[in-house]
């Protein structure tokens, strides 16, 4: 058995177990090893390398590590993905030509009614979509939810919902509970949710956390599992002990945001972009009854 599926599997390993085999897998990035250890791994290295992607996204990939990233949420080419929030489309250059044969990728964007902003980042990502319909031709343009899917509906339940960098919002708009019990409800049984965010201290406000973009790990973990998921894991292939998290700008001041301009650039520029908890969640195949109860209050 390869050490991506070692990893990939849930419930079987402690963390630090897991956090050893995401390791050893994060050495086996050459492509001669890759070749060895997994074909998946092989294929999403070959999609992190291809040449649809852009310079200025593959000059994050040191900061944001895109292989052992997707490898930990045990990403396969066969899955229905939801990309949540793609914004410009940095993962989506990776996940929609690693799917495209085998699979299939959802891309939850900004409503196509919302703010002018909005609008304008989803006509912008649409256009990226046409203009390369060999990589992304087959890939499912829907709408984020708030409180449930309007528009994605994968047959028979998504593989896998991941998100990246965005619960901050939702907590700041009121409708991270409500979210979460959308990514929740379009998933299979088995099926995961992968979260990378930016991460505060333990004990941050939630004032704080809107001010300054960061979010308290626990916080995350106990929000998912009240809505019914099973923490699986976590990673920390996308820590960064440099990130001291007090700065006046939050989250933003690092780059690739740099919101102070030219105030304290080289500092923030040197600290790399923020401390981040990766983190896998599974559905339950079988829901409790109390779950079944909470969920829908006065079917039982």
């Amino acid at each position: 058995m390869s050490i991506a599926s070692l990893v990939a599997m849930p419930g079987r390993h402690s963390d630090r177990r897991r956090a050893l085999l995401l390791g050893l897998a994060a050495a086996a990035v050459a492509p001669a090893a890759v070749g060895a250890t997994d074909p998946a791994l092989a294929a999403l290295q070959s999609a992190i390398d291809g040449p649809q992607r852009s310079a200025g996204n593959r000059a994050r990939d040191g900061a944001r590590h895109p292989l052992e990233t997707l490898s930990f949420f045990g990403l396969r080419p066969e899955w229905s993905v939801v990309e949540i929030a793609p914004g410009g489309g940095w993962y989506t250059e990776i996940l929609a030509p690693f799917l495209k044969a085998r699979g299939r990728l959802y891309a939850a964007h900004a409503p196509a009614d919302g703010t002018p902003e909005q609008q304008r980042a989803r006509t912008a990502f649409a256009k990226k979509l046409a203009d390369d319909p060999a990589n992304y031709g087959r890939v499912v343009l829907g709408t984020l939810p708030t409180d449930r899917f309007t528009d994605i509906h994968p047959p028979g339940g998504a593989d896998a919902v991941l998100t990246f960098r965005n619960i901050h919002n939702w907590i700041a708009d009121g409708h991270f509970d409500e979210t979460l019990r959308a990514f929740f409800d379009v998933l299979k049984p088995g099926g995961v949710l992968g979260v990378e965010e930016h991460r505060a201290l333990p004990g941050t406000s939630l004032a704080r956390t809107i001010d300054s973009g960061y979010v308290a790990q626990d916080f995350v973990i106990a929000r998912a599992r009240a809505a019914g998921f099973v923490f699986d894991g976590e990673s920390e292939i996308n820590a960064n002990p440099r990130d001291t998290r007090d700065h006046a700008n939050g989250v933003w001041a690092l780059p690739p945001t740099l919101r102070g301009g030219e105030v304290e650039r080289a500092k923030y520029l040197a600290i790399g972009e923020s401390d981040r908890m990766t983190l896998r969640f599974v559905k339950p195949r079988r829901l409790r009854v109390r779950d079944i109860v909470r969920r829908a209050p006065g079917v039982l």
